[in-house]
């Protein structure tokens, strides 16, 4: 059993992790089709952080009620939601609101 638990653990980890370090390197790139200042990565940054901070806070409630499979199974969904929508976001605005998931 732990032999098929363990990469399902690492996957989610990948999974949940990679939306900070991808917007770190796609900054440059998405903020001239963005026509945003660079500084506004900082700002986006502040909230995603914002997101998970307040996603810890609650994670303790959430995993007594619905187990840790569930909830880790959403997360990793609405992160692949947001990555797609930050792919697809036609603003600035919209990478904010992305980012709060």
């Amino acid at each position: 059993m732990t032999r098929l638990l363990l990469p399902l653990i690492y996957l989610a980890f990948i999974s949940l992790g990679l939306p900070d370090a991808l917007l770190g390197t796609a900054w440059p790139v998405m903020r001239l089709d963005l026509d945003a200042p660079l500084d506004m990565a900082g700002w986006l940054f502040m909230t995603i952080s914002a997101g998970t901070i307040v996603s810890s806070l609650f994670s303790g409630r959430l995993i007594e009620r619905y187990s840790t499979g569930p909830i880790t199974a959403a997360s990793a969904g609405l992160t692949a939601l947001a990555l797609i929508g930050f792919f697809v976001a036609p603003s600035l605005i919209w990478l904010f609101v992305l980012a709060i998931p």
